[in-house]
């Protein structure tokens, strides 16, 4: 009997963490699966936290040594870049569009606004201290960060990928620009700790259907009350239709037009990765999986995808991006705010360099969205008015983020010829592969 592809086992293990969550609340379950479910779904999600560094640090290493040309780095890293900015930008445009016609902040009444911001006011009290203090720290202080003073210290946390990602960058150049003879057992090594990785990967992903069972259930019994959310409806709207926009629109459109690749194939090839982040809201927990989708179900060469996808799961965050500029519009509006055509395009620019500065945890975003707030001149303690709503909108915004990614490291591999067939084919989607 073939066995159940992986999508399909990842999609039951969310409905059935779902209808499971429901019966929970409706019989008074919820301290049982706080205590003995939930859990579970912490474990699958640091295995995934687990093996992101390790994955970055091998497979990038080897990805770049194998290019064993500078100019090879180079052109790829400024197609990357563009395309990632590029595809920012379009979707803050897309959010704008969208909450300017529907206009939810409209919506709000008075003691709906007050009831949350007292329910959710010491939730934004801390992130906009967060922001503060981020804030606080000069222009130039992301140039900074970037740059880690001990690598071990920063790939103590999946916070510090950008500076993780900086360093392999620049052993990598160092192992192209020695002699290939010195650098060869480094490489070997590190190839070898890449195939470890990917194998652990796949030992990982056997649980990928309990795991999700898990945190589906969990977040259910720990939703806010229902009536909260009367209000939110149309700025939820707006954020998933969206969303949706980008994940089966302009994505596979994308896909089409410059990767030649049909749309069947491109979701069918993504989706696991897609329903894994779906339920982790971590687009640094989906890498691993994303990874191996990207190269042996789309065909991406490896050391572009070894490339492109890490930097991506960093810097490239299209669905918080548009999050944000929803958000920021939503509010003003919930506060009878104008914001003009200026203040809009300063929405645009900053809600950009926050979604590349946004770590790629879950929750991140909210971090950025006070800064994007303090920069169109709106009241930031209006961020209490979607704490309620923000976890699944944080979940669906980062399936927009790992499918971005993809469509990046597909359009990028065309573009320097390095898109082939895929290991497995279309027709064998099981799991494990290798």
């Amino acid at each position: 009997m073939k066995k159940l592809a992986l999508h399909w086992q990842i999609l039951i293990g969310m409905v059935a963490g779902v209808l499971f969550g429901l019966l929970s609340v409706s019989v008074g379950w919820v301290g049982f699966v706080v205590d003995w479910i939930k859990p579970f779904g912490t474990i699958f999600i640091n295995l995934l936290k687990l093996i992101a560094v390790p994955l970055i640090v091998a497979s990038l290493i080897k990805g770049i040594s194998d290019l064993k040309d500078i100019s090879k780095l180079s052109k790829m890293g400024t197609r990357t870049l563009a395309i990632y900015i590029m595809t920012t930008v379009i979707a803050i445009s897309l959010g704008l569009i969208i909450v300017n016609i529907v206009q939810p902040g409209h919506l709000v009444k008075e003691e709906t606004r007050t009831e949350m911001m007292e329910k959710f006011g010491g939730d934004a009290a801390s992130r906009i201290a967060a922001a503060e203090k981020q804030k606080g720290q000069g222009p130039l202080q992301p140039l900074i960060d970037i740059v880690p003073d001990n690598i071990f210290g920063a790939a103590a946390s999946n916070g510090n990928m950008l500076q993780v990602i900086f360093f392999v960058v620049f052993f990598g150049i160092g192992m192209i620009l020695i002699p290939e003879e010195q650098s060869r057992p480094v490489k070997a090594f590190f190839d070898g700790v890449n195939e470890v990785v990917l194998k652990l990967i796949d030992l990982i992903m056997l649980a990928a259907p309990y795991g999700v069972f898990a945190l589906l259930c969990a977040l259910v019994v720990e939703l806010p009350s229902p009536d909260l959310f009367v209000a939110l409806l149309g700025y939820a709207a707006c954020v998933v239709g969206g969303l949706l926009i980008l994940i089966f629109g302009f994505y596979p459109t994308l896909v089409k037009i410059f990767a030649k690749r049909d749309y069947k194939f491109f979701m069918k090839g993504i989706s696991p990765a897609q329903l894994l982040a779906f339920s982790t809201s971590s687009s640094a927990a989906t890498l691993p999986v994303t990874m191996e989708r990207v190269e042996e179900h789309l065909g991406v060469d490896e050391e572009v995808a070894s490339f492109v996808l890490p930097i991506g799961a960093t810097i490239n965050m299209d669905g918080t991006a548009l999050y944000q500029g929803v958000a920021a519009v939503f509010i003003a509006q919930t506060f009878g705010m104008g914001l003009g055509l200026g203040a809009q395009l300063g929405i645009i620019l900053t809600a950009t360099l926050a979604s590349i500065g946004s770590a790629a945890v879950p929750g991140a975003g909210m971090v950025m969205l006070v800064i994007v707030l303090g920069q169109a001149g709106i009241p930031e303690a209006g961020l209490a008015l979607i704490f309620a709503i923000d976890r699944p909108l944080d979940m669906l915004r980062t399936v927009a983020n790992v499918t971005s990614d993809a469509t990046v490291s597909m359009i990028v591999a065309k573009s320097v010829d390095k898109l082939g067939e895929p290991e497995v084919k279309e027709w064998d989607d099981n799991y494990p592969k290798r």
